[in-house]
């Protein structure tokens, strides 16, 4: 498909609510009618993230393909390894709609979805049918009436843990009320505790992953930096979506849900290197907000990211965005005289503090 064809794709789709274009490209996916080339791959893009071997070090983020409806062809569409989900125990509608915003002028997009989705025994029954390829993750969430959050990320996890490469606890949604409180310094330790003694109960130990939020301030930010550490995780997810709303030039967008797109590269970016110095480098960080060029991801890298993830820059320019991505992280890094990707990681995180 050339990208004039896409672009005419995604101007259809713009004709639609946000939410319904999105279930359109869920799909589009699945019906085969989206290119799927293959991951790109090359000598200076192949990596290591936590054990997991990787083709080259872009990502899908969680949250485009809740359901894991779409994972073979999501596995060739050229990323490096994929995340779905948020997947709880059990099934939930999540928020009233509308609950998805498509900000144009900012490429952006705000959400308020509160954890819906069709839960962890349809999400695992798909996921053990995916086919061979790069690594893929599921998003581990919690049940919004759950009487215990923290249990349920466990549930989930001893479920789907056989059928998945990795898994992410994310704490930092802030669509479901007080979630966020579970990155306090002794509810997150508790929590990841709970995760890790389930990750231990499987048969095969598979890399845990902790998505943090952009809006911590500094002292938030160091005791997660500590309890991640001492926890036995194995990378840090930095970040989800955040709560503000600086530099917006769409006077229509709601003051409440999680804003992602360009208005967050800048404070994502800047939290990565921050948690790069706290941990020393100690731990893999995939660098997740606001990306959407090749540019921006070897910003994030040269940060102190050793991989990276993005979702909401394909709204405005197409799943082929993972390809050129990628082909274009290659050619910066051939410019600057790295052999690999991992020699560029950190090189530029003074720039972020």
């Amino acid at each position: 498909m050339s990208l004039s064809l896409e672009r005419a794709g995604l101007a259809v789709l713009h004709r639609f609510d946000p939410e319904t274009a999105h279930g359109l490209s869920i799909k589009a996916l699945r019906a085969g009618l989206v290119p799927t080339p293959g991951p790109v791959q090359s000598a200076r893009l192949t990596t290591d993230l936590a054990g997991l071997s990787l083709p080259n070090p872009v990502g899908l983020a969680a949250g485009f393909d809740k359901n894991a409806e779409a994972v073979a062809p999501l596995m060739k569409a050229g990323f490096g390894f994929i995340e779905v989900g948020a997947a709880t125990p059990r099934a939930q509608e999540g928020n009233p709609r509308p609950r998805l915003w498509r900000l144009t002028e900012d490429r952006a997009a705000i959400n308020r979805f509160g954890f819906n989705n069709q839960g962890m025994e349809p999400i695992t029954a798909r996921l053990a049918k995916r086919p061979a390829g790069i690594p893929v993750g599921l998003n581990l969430g919690a049940n919004k009436d759950a009487s215990d959050r923290a249990a349920d990320f466990a549930t989930v996890l001893r479920h789907a843990g056989p059928h998945i490469d990795f898994a992410t606890v994310n704490v930092s949604s802030p669509n479901t009320e007080k979630l966020r409180d579970l990155q306090g310094k002794a509810a997150l330790s508790s929590l990841l505790a709970n995760v890790i003694g389930a990750r231990d109960g499987l048969a095969r130990q598979i890399p845990i992953f902790l998505k943090i939020a952009p809006d911590l301030n500094a002292t938030e930010l160091a005791e997660i930096a500590q309890v991640a550490l001492e926890s036995g995780i194995d990378a840090i997810i930095a970040t989800n979506t955040t709560l503000a709303r600086d530099k917006l030039h769409d006077p229509t967008a709601p003051a409440q849900g999680g804003l992602s797109g360009a208005p967050l590269f800048e404070k994502s970016t800047r939290i990565l290197a921050q948690l790069s110095q706290l941990t020393e480098a100690r731990l893999p960080i995939i660098g997740v907000g606001g990306i959407s060029s090749a540019e921006d991801a070897y910003e994030k890298i040269r940060a102190g990211a050793s991989a990276v993830q993005f979702y909401t820059a394909m709204v405005f320019s197409g799943i082929s965005l993972a390809s050129r991505i990628a082909t274009g992280l290659d050619a910066l890094l051939e410019r600057d005289g790295f052999a690999n990707v991992s020699e560029a990681v950190g090189t530029g995180r003074a720039s972020w503090l």
